[in-house]
C-alpha cells in the first residue's frame, strides 16, 4: 500500500501542471461569471426587443443649443468646452414615424438629444465645424440614399443607431476566450493525469517483467 501510494505522488513538475491547470479553470469559470453579470447581461437586454432596418434621411438640422465636453491637452490638462447640437431625424422601413439617429448605444447615453458628438477639441469653433462637415456630410453625400440603421422597441422607440457597440463578434470573444481557458485548463489536468497513471503501470509492468 506504500508502495502504490508513493507511486502515485506527484513530481514537482507535474504539481505545477496541476496547479496551472486548475488556475485556468478558475480563472476561465470567474470569467464567465464575472461577463455575464456585468457586461454580457446588460448588452444582451440591450439588444432585446432591437433589429435593423433601411433608413432615409428626412431632416438634419442644427439646434440653437449647444453642450459641454471635456478635452484634455495632458496628464495634468483638462478643460471644458462646447459644441452645436446636430440632429439628424429619419424614417425606417418599420414605422413611418420620424426617429432620431445616434452614431451607437454609447452616444445615446452621453448625449440623447443629439446625433453626432465631436471629438473634443480645445477651441468651440473648431468643435462647430467639426458638426458642421458632419452635417454637410448627411446633407451632400447621404441624402436619400438608404443605409442601415438598428432600433430597439422596447428601450428607445424614439430613437435609431448608425452602429451597435454590443454586435455578434464581440459576444461571441465573450464568450470563446473564458471557455477556452477552461477547456484549456480541464486538458491540462487531464493530461497530466492521463501521463502519471501511464507512467505508474509502465513501472509496475516493468518491475514484474524483472
Amino acid at each position: 500500500m506504500a508502495r502504490s501510494r508513493a507511486a502515485y505522488e506527484y513530481t514537482e513538475a507535474e504539481d505545477k501542471s496541476m496547479r496551472l491547470g486548475f488556475l485556468l479553470i478558475a480563472a476561465g469559470l470567474l470569467s464567465l461569471l464575472g461577463l455575464g453579470c456585468c457586461w454580457l447581461r446588460p448588452a444582451l437586454q440591450e439588444r432585446g426587443g432591437g433589429g435593423s432596418a433601411n433608413c432615409t434621411v428626412l431632416a438634419v438640422r442644427q439646434l440653437g443649443e449647444r453642450f459641454a465636453c471635456t478635452f484634455s491637452c495632458g496628464a495634468a490638462c483638462r478643460g471644458t468646452a462646447r459644441y452645436p447640437c446636430l440632429q439628424v431625424l429619419v424614417r425606417t422601413s418599420r414605422s413611418s414615424a420620424p426617429a432620431l439617429l445616434h452614431e451607437d448605444e454609447r452616444q445615446l447615453r452621453t448625449n440623447p438629444k443629439c446625433s453626432y458628438i465631436p471629438p473634443c477639441a480645445r477651441d468651440d469653433q473648431e468643435n462647430s465645424e467639426n458638426v458642421t462637415y458632419k452635417q454637410k456630410y448627411w446633407k451632400e453625400k447621404v441624402g436619400s440614399q438608404p443605409f442601415t440603421c438598428y432600433f430597439n422597441q422596447h428601450l428607445r422607440p424614439d430613437d435609431v443607431m448608425l452602429k451597435r457597440t454590443h454586435d455578434e463578434t464581440v459576444l461571441l470573444h465573450c464568450f470563446l476566450w473564458p471557455l477556452v481557458t477552461f477547456l484549456v485548463g480541464v486538458l491540462i489536468v487531464v493530461l497530466t493525469i492521463c501521463a502519471k497513471s501511464l507512467a505508474v503501470r509502465a513501472e509496475a509492468i516493468k518491475k514484474k517483467k524483472h
